[in-house]
């Protein structure tokens, strides 16, 4: 037996154990009374009884380990030109202030705070202070559209908003206040109080009696100490992207929250205390909560926070000098950055410029890791790069190769195996467990391990029906895969993304999958378009690697034929859109939902997490082009 199987087998037959092993990594002021508190299915809770503080176990039990002087955050702003590093002492010192600033205002434990910040140290020093004092924030993306932030502020109901005067993307300033306000007017809930932190970029206009200074603030405040919280206590809400109505508020709590991500670094991701991690992504996501700042700090490590972008701020090496300036050992970013790379420099000619001698493991998640990609990157980089799968929902790793356990042979298009304490199964719509290399729907036996999402914010019914009831006794994952006859799995994207062409259910994940090996495609989504005949046909979009030159009617009958060869007529693909780029959220999903929306000539929402709205007239120009997008 591996090691791999013998930690994960313990961690499905004994959970107490396994978890409760994990535990003493933490400081805790009570011991729990139990680990798996399985009294109220399916509502589990962990290490129920015991109390503990995120926050100290971020940052002061390192400053009284000895451990003041350690770098623990780098900022980075390619955008302002500024970097910033901040010891794990004078990061405390910060924290423990602006903690006093909202006591001042009133925050005790349990009240909400939202946060609406761009990527700047202040917004890691606002959520921490908030856990400090065992307050609830919820961190929305900054640049929000005001109705989606008016939507959040009347779920949460925070007592303050911390946002910062604006956001930089590239070379364009955004201003937050003017949303912040007009979201204040829509909402029926109002914040007492609201802090903005000025940057220099755009200076905001502060209304009186509602709007506080954040330097100001700082200067005359007294610093507050650790509050001790249950276990079971809500850390923070984290809305789900994309929603529209009421939006999703998962959950996220203190015990097994802290208790899992310090357990990921180690084992998933092998990085130990001291060692510089960086996720490149933002702390409006969940990737930004639990691997920019909860994980790395949890762990003792030097987090990375950067303000900028792959490409442009100010070129395609904009990762590789600073996994080379600042000696990173893990980097951790979503597939579409490494697409956008791999568009503008595929000799990979940029990374030969630094020296990436520390640089040790590429993880990427977000959405799913196509194979050509996998293999540029392995390639130009000469490192492992890992496919691991989670979501929102779980906060961690779902399926990963597990680094810091036993590194398996990757297997191109899989996410590799189940991290401990996800205990996997591949079902029918009927609830039947599929046999393997049978793609069905990817659930995990329940209880889910710590850290995931406990239920929804004040929607339990939701919570129930969303994820509980589709399948009881498993969460519903919203995915489908299957598992291979070695237990790797592959996750070949939402329910929503099977097409039903004909009676036959294909995957558009694989069609991608084939049509990103053409020589000249960099980047690739295919969606079902409505089909009178057949239902649903299968509809291309394509972006085309920069320096391409050819006719685009011959690289479309060449993606027809990739297709037929190697999935068959069945699939039905006839029909491709070349685009310059493909509509996204910011953080990297590709809108196909949205897409299928336009070609059926349905009407539809703005999403509004996405990163450019201009990129879906384009879409439809394109769509138009090839016939669809004719009936709005």
């Amino acid at each position: 037996m591996g090691r791999y199987e013998e930690v994960f087998n313990k961690s499905i037959s004994d959970p107490n154990s396994f978890w409760g092993e994990a535990a003493e990594a933490i400081s805790w002021y009570k011991k729990y009374d139990r680990v798996l508190d399985d009294t109220n299915p399916p509502f589990y809770r962990w290490f129920t009884g015991g109390e503990l503080n995120t926050c100290y176990n971020a940052l002061d039990r390192h400053v009284e380990a000895g451990r003041g002087d350690q770098v623990a955050v780098i900022w980075d702003s390619p955008v302002t030109g500024q970097i910033q590093k901040f010891t794990y002492k004078e990061f405390t010192e910060k924290v423990a202030r602006f903690a006093g600033v909202l006591k001042g205002l009133g925050v005790n434990k349990g009240d909400t705070v939202i946060i609406y910040m761009s990527m700047v140290p202040e917004a890691l020093i606002a959520m921490l202070a908030c856990a400090r004092l065992g307050a609830v924030h919820s961190v929305v993306f900054g640049g929000f559209a005001p109705n989606e932030l008016a939507v959040r502020i009347d779920d949460a109901k925070p007592k303050i908003i911390v946002i910062t005067s604006c956001g930089i993307e590239v070379k364009k300033v955004i201003e937050y206040k003017p949303m912040l306000n007009k979201a204040i007017e829509l909402a029926s809930h109002k914040p007492e109080k609201c802090i903005i932190f000025q940057r220099p970029q755009a200076k905001a206009e502060l209304i009186a009696d509602r709007d506080l200074d954040w330097d100001e603030l700082m200067a005359k405040a007294t610093p507050a100490d650790c509050v001790p919280v249950k276990a079971t206590d809500p850390l923070y809400i984290l809305y789900t992207s994309g929603t529209t109505g009421l939006p999703k508020g998962i959950v996220r709590d203190n015990g097994g929250h802290a208790v899992a991500l310090r357990w990921s670094m180690e084992n998933v991701y092998d990085v130990k205390p001291g060692d510089v991690y960086w996720a490149a992504s933002d702390v409006g996501w969940v990737v930004g909560h639990s691997y920019i700042v909860y994980a790395p700090l949890l762990t003792g490590c030097t987090t990375i926070v950067y303000e900028g972008k792959p490409i442009g701020t100010p070129d395609p090496g904009a990762f590789w000098r600073i996994i080379s300036q600042h000696g990173v050992k893990v980097l951790f970013t979503a597939p579409t950055a490494f697409r956008a790379i791999k568009r503008e420099d595929y000799q990979g000619e940029y990374v030969k410029k630094y020296d990436l001698s520390g640089f040790k493991y590429l993880f990427l998640a977000g959405e799913r890791l196509d194979p050509d990609t996998y293999f540029w990157a392995s390639g130009i980089l000469n490192r492992p790069v890992i496919d691991h799968w989670w979501q929102t929902e779980t906060g961690w790793p779902i399926t990963a190769n597990c680094i810091g356990i036993e590194q398996f042979p990757v297997k191109a298009g899989s996410s590799t195996k189940p991290v401990p304490g996800y205990n996997l199964h591949i079902l029918d719509s009927e609830g039947k467990v599929l046999a393997p290399e049978q793609e069905g729907l990817v659930v995990a036996k329940l209880p889910l391990p710590p850290g995931t999402l406990p239920t929804l914010w004040n929607a339990e019914q939701r919570f129930l029906q969303s994820y509980m009831n589709v399948f009881p006794g498993y969460y519903f994952t919203a995915d489908g895969g299957y598992m291979d006859k070695d237990g790797y799995v592959f996750v070949m994207g939402r329910v929503d993304d099977v097409i039903n062409v004909a009676g036959h259910r294909l995957s558009t994940g694989a069609m991608e999958e084939i049509i990103a090996k053409h020589p000249d495609v960099a980047e690739c989504a295919v969606f079902g378009a409505e089909d009178n005949l057949k239902g649903q046909l299968p509809i291309g979009t394509v972006v085309l690697k920069a320096g391409v030159n050819r006719e685009p009617a011959d690289i479309k009958k060449e993606l027809i034929q990739m297709i037929r060869e190697q999935i068959g007529p069945i699939a039905c693909y006839k029909d491709t859109a070349i685009v310059a780029r493909l509509p996204k959220t910011r953080s990297g999903k590709i809108l196909r939902g949205t897409m299928r929306k336009i070609a059926d000539g349905q009407t539809y929402t703005m999403p509004a997490t996405i990163d450019d709205p201009a990129t879906l007239g384009e879409i439809e120009v394109a769509l138009k082009q090839i016939g669809y997008a004719k009936k709005t």
